[in-house]
C-alpha cells in the first residue's frame, strides 16, 4: 500500500515554540454579522440561524422591524424557532411561553403577570439592503461598532449580486483565497492564463490591503469577464495591464474592487465569511457582486445569465480547493504551511491579532 511520507525537514520543529495556529483563531463577535438574506425570513415567521456555535432565532413580526434571540426557550430549552410569531413576540411551540425583542418573557398562559420568570439573550438586529445584520458579542458595544459599508449595494448606477453558500473551511483560508491573486493558475480553464503584478501594498491596525494589475499571456477573454469590463477584448488589449484591482480585508469584512483608467470601479463586491460551528471549520459566505451599468439600457440584464455563470464557477474552484486546505490542516493536526507571498504573510498577522486565540485563554 502506498503510503505518503513527509520529510522531517518539512514538519514543524516541536522545540520551536509555535506561533498561534491561524485554523484555530475564532473570528471576533463584537462586529456585525449577515446571518440571514431579508428574502429568507417572512413576514410573521421565524428563521433558525447560528454563529460560532450559538443558535439564534431571527423574528420577524408582522408589523416593526426584525429581532433576534437566543434561540431557545428558558423553560425546557426548546428552540424557540420551531414556535410561532404573536403580534410583536415569539411563542414557544410547547407551552406557550412568550418573548419580545428585549428578551423578556412576556406571557406564560398559566402565570398571571407578578410571576413571569428571566427571558432569553436578545442580540442587537439591523436590517440594510437585504442582509439581516446580528451583533453577537458584547451587545453594550453595539452602537459603538459602525455598520459594514456594503460596497455598491446602494447605488443605482450598479447591478448588484446577491450569491454565497456555506463552505467547509475555517474563514481563513477564504480571506487568503481572495486577497493571494497568484492562485489565478487554479482558474486557468474559465480566465485564460492571467500573470498578476503586485502594484503596491498596506496595512493598518485592522485592515490589510494590495492592489494589483493583470496581463493574460494565454487564452481569450471570458464572456463573464466581458461582462464585467462591459466590453470585448482581444489582441494587444486582451494583454495589456489596463486595470487595477484592490484587494482589502477591513476586518472581518473583504471588498475586491476593479478600476479602469481611475474611474468608477468596474466591478465592486463587499463579501464576508460567518463561522457557523464551535470549532469555526464552516462558514456562510455573503456576497455583493456590484457591477456597474452600461450607457446601453437594459444590456445588463440580457447577459447577467453570462455573469451568474461565470462567478458560479469560479466561486465552485475556490470553495473546492479551500475544503482541501481545511481537509490537510485536520490530518496534519495542525497549521504547516510554509507561506512565501509577503502580502499573505501581513493577513495572517491581521487574522491573528483582530481574532480571539481560544487556545491561549480557554473559556
Amino acid at each position: 500500500m502506498n503510503q505518503t511520507v513527509t520529510p522531517d525537514s518539512l514538519r514543524p520543529d516541536p522545540s520551536v515554540p509555535a506561533s498561534p495556529d491561524l485554523r484555530l483563531i475564532q473570528a471576533h463577535p463584537d462586529h456585525w454579522y449577515p446571518l440571514a438574506w431579508s428574502r429568507e425570513l417572512k413576514a410573521g415567521g421565524t428563521l433558525a440561524v447560528s454563529f460560532a456555535g450559538d443558535p439564534i432565532v431571527l423574528v420577524r413580526p408582522k408589523q416593526g422591524p426584525v429581532f433576534a434571540l437566543e434561540d431557545r426557550c428558558a423553560h425546557r430549552q426548546v428552540p424557540l424557532s420551531k414556535g410561532t410569531v404573536d403580534g410583536c413576540a415569539v411563542r414557544c411551540c410547547y407551552h406557550g411561553w412568550a418573548y419580545e425583542a428585549s428578551g423578556k418573557c412576556v406571557d406564560v398562559p398559566y402565570l398571571g403577570r407578578d410571576k413571569l420568570p428571566n427571558g432569553v439573550r436578545a442580540y442587537p438586529c439591523r436590517e440594510v439592503d437585504g442582509l439581516i445584520l446580528v451583533f453577537p458579542g458584547n451587545a453594550a458595544l453595539a452602537d459603538t461598532v459602525p455598520l459594514p459599508g456594503l460596497g455598491s449595494v446602494a447605488n443605482p448606477k450598479y447591478k448588484t449580486r446577491r450569491f454565497g453558500q456555506k463552505v467547509g473551511c475555517h474563514y481563513s483560508f477564504m480571506h487568503e483565497n481572495l486577497m493571494d491573486m497568484n492562485h489565478q493558475f487554479m482558474h486557468s480553464k474559465q480566465m485564460g492564463q492571467m500573470k498578476p503584478r503586485v502594484l503596491g501594498q498596506g496595512r493598518g491596525d485592522d485592515w490589510v490591503e494590495v492592489k494589483y494589475s493583470f496581463k493574460r499571456t494565454g487564452g481569450k477573454q471570458p464572456l463573464g469577464e466581458a461582462v464585467i469590463f462591459g466590453e470585448r477584448r482581444s489582441g494587444a488589449a486582451n494583454a495589456a495591464e489596463r486595470d487595477v484591482m484592490t484587494v482589502r480585508t477591513e476586518y472581518p469584512y473583504q471588498t475586491l474592487r476593479i478600476q479602469t483608467a481611475g474611474e468608477d470601479p468596474v466591478m465592486d463586491l463587499w463579501i464576508v465569511y460567518v463561522p457557523l460551528d464551535r470549532e469555526q471549520k464552516t462558514n456562510r459566505v455573503f456576497g455583493l457582486l456590484s457591477v456597474k451599468k452600461p450607457k446601453i439600457p437594459g444590456i445588463l440584464n440580457v447577459v447577467w445569465p453570462l455573469l451568474v455563470l461565470f462567478t458560479e464557477r469560479i466561486f465552485k474552484e475556490d470553495r473546492d480547493i479551500v475544503e482541501m486546505e481545511q481537509a490537510a490542516h485536520d490530518a496534519q493536526g495542525q497549521d504547516w504551511n510554509q507561506e512565501v507571498f509577503p502580502v499573505i504573510r501581513s493577513l495572517r498577522s491581521l487574522l491573528v491579532s483582530c481574532g480571539i486565540d481560544k487556545t491561549a485563554h480557554p473559556a
